[in-house]
């Protein structure tokens, strides 16, 4: 219970950042604020920018200096929900328990508030960095987060997914998948924040093995939940995968071989982070929190 408070007290605290770094709605362009801000503000637990600033705060940094890039992160993670519910895409009509963005607006819209939000969230980065008196780790930051989210990244995993449904694809395809589509975006986010905090090289190789570890385990939970979640609860369409034909942890290996799986990749994360020089007791109960969603 201790865990769910932090985690919820750090979710309210990004939801309070998220409205003081968006744009007033305003102008003849307003529509696309009101598309953003409808998907931006429409809930979740915020794992992105809370992992952006806690791995500044694990390696002793201020976290005042990364709040920019956990606002980011946010908005790029947003934009991908997004276009991922699009009918081109996975066609899904319900994201957080409402509406998705292109069922409110109509897709033209959804396409340009997807592409809105990616390109604010280079801007409060830039913005945020160019002033400052070391800028070289600041857009060393940016960098990590430009390729964790793109075609060496998430977009090029998603690319993979989507070629990838109506087939059955090897396990190490599927790797390919999730390390790129869902933990890519983790480890960038993590690496993006202990930058900005000034890990070593030691200290950064360790949070990039614990968001590595928690991104796939982070995926194939979904991928369990697809199949046996509640969908009130998990607030999207379950049978999703199963519907677009598309190859996962459980379809491969099954149910139990998968939670196997998920549960030696959180043993590992938190043993990747046990020796860095703040307490990592937040990290520890996050891993835990990502294995033990409800089935």
């Amino acid at each position: 219970m201790e865990f769910k408070q932090s985690l919820k007290a750090k979710s309210n605290y990004i939801e309070r950042l998220l409205s003081e770094y968006m744009p007033k709605v305003e102008g003849y362009q307003r529509t696309i604020m009101d598309a953003m801000n409808y998907s931006l503000k429409a809930g979740g637990k915020r794992l992105r920018p809370i992992l952006t600033l806690e791995a500044c705060n694990i390696v002793g940094g201020n976290e005042a200096d990364a709040i920019p890039f956990a606002v980011a992160i946010e908005m790029i993670h947003t934009y991908s929900l997004i276009h991922d519910d699009l009918p081109a895409l996975d066609n899904d009509n319900l994201r957080r328990g409402k509406p998705t963005n292109h069922v409110v607006f109509g897709d033209d819209m959804a396409i340009l508030a997807g592409d809105a939000l990616l390109n604010y969230a280079f801007e409060i980065m830039l913005s945020n960095s160019i002033d400052k008196e070391n800028p070289k780790k600041y857009l060393r930051a940016i960098n990590e987060i430009a390729k964790s989210s793109g075609i060496y990244g998430m977009i090029g995993g998603q690319v993979v997914d989507v070629q990838s449904e109506n087939k059955v694809i090897s396990k190490e395809k599927l790797d390919y998948i999730h390390l790129n589509k869902t933990a890519a975006i983790i480890i960038g986010c993590m690496r993006a924040g202990a930058i900005i905090g000034d890990a070593t090289e030691d200290e950064l190789e360790k949070i990039t093995k614990y968001g590595k570890n928690i991104g796939l385990s982070f995926q194939i939970v979904d991928d369990i939940l697809d199949i046996v979640g509640d969908e009130a609860k998990l607030g999207k369409k379950v049978g999703s995968d199963i519907e677009n034909h598309k190859s996962t942890y459980p379809s491969l290996l099954g149910i139990e071989k998968s939670k196997e799986i998920a549960n030696d990749l959180i043993k590992e994360a938190k043993n990747n982070i046990k020796d860095l020089q703040n307490n990592s007791s937040f990290l520890e109960g996050l891993a835990n929190y990502i294995i033990d969603r409800e089935y």
